[in-house]
């Protein structure tokens, strides 16, 4: 075999490995996981932010009023304790580990919460971008409702794609940033339509703006607003089993059948659990046990039976809900004991894994 004939053998393989890797990565980005960089220690950033959080009043009952926030350290506003303690989601070793985690849990695209251009979760964001690019992860964007008006929104997001679409780690699909909007809701259909509407007055179609805008489905009439909003799929996001519509497994099939009907996305959320009193102490309705992974199963399973392009994970580090897949270690703090995961803090990377490969092998 002459050195021509083998260079070319060699570049063939090269070629043909290198497509398979692209390939499995791909389809690594059909699970997205949402992640949360807002929290802050003293060391790195002078002060706690969301570790101390307040315990938040309900909205009609005065006995769970005034009831003060967490100080942080020992005591956080979570009932879980994580495994790296009272971290700052601007620390690059931080952002480094959680990487890694998120690259061993099978998952392909990183959705990061986002509050605008001046906010605290923009901060670190190259950061997050260079350090994602090294475990070959993307990063995708939850618009969280920081803003007033559909004008303010894309003002906002010309400053997010302006500043960070250039970078090799900012997610895209055919060539589009997806962005999810939270509390979609929030502003009416007809809003949203003059900017998604294929020919709506102030529209981003065909423009640099232009993206895949998914909104969240919390009520069953929220079947009228994706109707005539103009969003290009939606997103349920709770990981309570039957607390709204949206999150309750029976109805994905009726949601999946109506996204292919109107050739919408629809991307069915999952989570481990659900457990916020800490924060949240009027909610026990709401709390879900993980039954020591039956319950992320189940979520997965319900997911994968409506044959989804996108299975959303919430989260990688919600601690004030207790959705979290991050690893958390037993711990006691005065009278209060946290919950954990058992004898294994990586049980739900794990677990993460194997349930990503089961739908990716579907």
């Amino acid at each position: 075999m002459n050195y021509y004939t083998r260079f070319l053998l060699l570049l063939t393989f090269t070629l043909f490995f290198s497509n398979c890797s692209s390939q499995q990565g791909n389809r690594r980005d059909k699970v997205q996981i949402f992640y949360y960089g807002w929290y802050a220690n003293p060391a790195t950033d002078g002060s706690y932010q969301h570790w101390n959080h307040e315990i938040l009043p309900h909205w009609s009952n005065p006995k769970w009023n005034n009831l003060g926030h967490h100080q942080g350290g020992d005591d956080i506003g979570a009932n879980f304790y994580p495994a790296l303690g009272n971290y700052s989601s601007n620390d690059p070793k931080i952002i480094e580990k959680h990487m890694k985690m998120i690259k061993d849990a099978g998952v392909g695209v990183v959705v990061v919460s986002w509050l605008g251009k001046d906010s605290f979760t923009d901060k670190s964001l190259l950061k997050y971008l260079d350090i994602a690019d090294r475990f070959n992860l993307k990063i995708a964007f939850h618009i969280e409702p920081f803003y007033t008006n559909t004008s303010e929104l894309k003002e906002q997001l010309s400053y997010l794609i302006k500043t960070y679409s250039h970078h090799h780690a900012f997610y895209k699909k055919e060539g589009k940033p997806l962005f999810y909007v939270y509390d979609s809701y929030k502003i009416s259909k007809e809003e949203w339509s003059k900017m998604l509407s294929q020919n709506g007055e102030k529209t981003v179609r065909n423009t640099d703006l232009d993206a895949f805008y998914i909104g969240l489905w919390v009520e069953k009439d929220d079947v009228k607003f994706f109707d005539s909003a103009g969003f290009d799929g939606f997103y349920t996001y709770f990981a309570s089993e039957g607390f709204v519509y949206g999150s309750t497994t029976a109805n994905w099939n009726f949601m999946a059948q109506y996204a292919k009907d109107h050739n919408l996305i629809f991307i069915p959320c999952v989570g481990p659990g659900y457990s916020d009193t800490r924060i949240r102490p009027w909610n026990e309705a709401n709390f879900k046990s993980r039954e020591n992974g039956k319950y992320y199963e189940k979520m997965f399973d319900a997911a994968m039976k409506v044959n989804p392009d996108f299975i959303g994970i919430t989260s990688f580090n919600e601690w004030h809900e207790g959705t979290q897949i991050e690893p958390a270690i037993p711990k006691k703090a005065g009278d209060f004991t946290y919950e954990d995961y058992g004898k294994d803090s990586l049980f739900y990377i794990k677990e993460t894994k194997r349930l990503t490969d089961k739908f990716l092998k579907k």
